[in-house]
């Protein structure tokens, strides 16, 4: 059987657009090579809208039986590469808070690829994607992510670089040749250029068995239908009580199935020695991410935590928190343990991730939301993916 898989995996309603557009391309593009083929969405609207990762597919075959074939189930169990379009998901995708943590390479064939858009390195990538016991190969399209909303599409070229890169890492699916044919149809010859010059320049590294973040991806057992009660249960959850289980400071429980932080992109970082115990990121957090310290400073639960944004810009204190991207870290450890820990370290690593955070505003903006009218032309100016990718 001759069929061939490829799921998107995108950030939410931010990027709903541009995967669509990407899968839509692979199936017209598989038609002018005698195939055929089906794109179609996963998760619906409702759970993009908190930010949550979500899955893009398209499938191809030779002939309408194959494709039905493989249709009969819910999704695709198998793809032949694995796009993935913001390079933060890299450390998986908790798409329901119901499975738990998905790794990113969970679905990608043996041989098969997983293609990422980033400024990253290869080496840095890994760090992040968790091992995987068969080997597959790992492709870079060199630039910054593409955020776009549900009715704004960001035409950064991000869509046809990704076709580009695909039809060198997966010729199987569809060739150059169709991808450019198309492209030329739907949009024009500067964007078929740069599918081209994706083509030409992607950069592809084989990853063997054990390769990767060695750490098991937290998950959950879900109930079967002889264990669930009648009717519907709502647990409450508990108030809460002293921070780290002590006396002073207050800390809420959390639900123990309910994680956002794959959900982010940037986190808060926080100078506990500028904290003036305002209150305030306590307050606005929407999910009720911050502990109260015995000392009465505020640490954020990186489990918790989607990377909103909103601690920092309700902030009175200029620095106090500082919204830096997620590339910069590697766990979920807490802030305040570290500075109570080593102040003096924790302090230069504070002025670490705040360069970090100055350099990735100068690069290509903040990558966590839409501030400003011709945004978006100032990042493709800055970036130049037309004139040079």
């Amino acid at each position: 059987m001759a069929v061939t898989a490829v799921e998107v995996v995108y950030r939410g309603i931010f990027q709903r657009l541009l995967s669509r557009a990407i899968c839509r391309t692979i199936v017209l593009a598989a038609r002018k090579e005698g195939k055929i083929g089906t794109a179609f969405g996963r998760y619906s609207d409702s759970p993009e809208r908190n930010g949550i990762p979500a899955k893009y597919f398209a499938v191809v075959a030779d002939d309408p039986l194959e494709l039905q074939e493989t249709l009969a189930q819910y999704e695709p169990k198998a793809v032949d590469v694995s796009i993935v379009v913001d390079d933060s998901l890299c450390k998986g995708v908790e798409s329901w808070a119901w499975y738990g943590l998905q790794p990113i390479n969970e679905l990608t064939k043996e041989g098969g690829t997983v293609l990422v858009t980033s400024i990253q390195e290869s080496a840095d990538l890994l760090e992040d994607m968790h091992v995987k016991d068969t080997p597959y190969n790992l492709a870079i399209v060199k630039g910054p992510k593409s955020f776009s909303g549900l009715w704004v599409y960001k035409d950064d070229h991000t869509d046809v670089r990704i076709l580009g890169a695909l039809a060198k890492v997966c010729p199987q699916l569809v060739g150059i040749d169709a991808y450019k044919e198309t492209i030329r149809e739907q949009w024009d010859e500067l964007k078929e250029t740069s599918a081209n010059r994706a083509y030409d320049r992607v950069q592809s590294t084989p990853v063997e068995p054990g390769q990767g973040n060695p750490e098991e991806p937290f998950s959950f057992d879900m109930p079967g239908w002889e264990t669930m009660e009648e009717a519907l249960v709502v647990r409450p959850v508990s108030v809460g009580g002293g921070f780290r289980g002590g006396e002073g400071g207050f800390q809420p429980e959390r639900n123990e199935v309910f994680k956002k932080w794959s959900t982010r992109t940037m986190r808060p970082v926080i100078n506990f020695e500028t904290c003036t115990k305002c209150t305030l990121c306590w307050l606005q957090c929407p999910d009720t991410c911050f502990d109260v310290t015995p000392e009465g400073l505020y640490d954020s639960d990186m489990e918790s935590c989607c990377g909103c944004g909103v601690c920092e810009d309700v902030c009175p204190v200029p620095e106090c928190i500082t919204m830096v991207h997620e590339s910069n870290f590697n766990d979920n450890s807490s802030q305040h343990d570290h500075w109570k820990r080593d102040r003096d370290g924790y302090m230069a690593w504070l002025e670490e991730m705040r360069a970090a955070s100055t350099t990735e505003k100068a690069d290509v903006g903040r990558t966590h939301g839409f501030y400003e009218v011709g945004q978006y032309e100032k990042e493709f100016e800055q970036t130049g993916v037309a004139g040079d990718d």
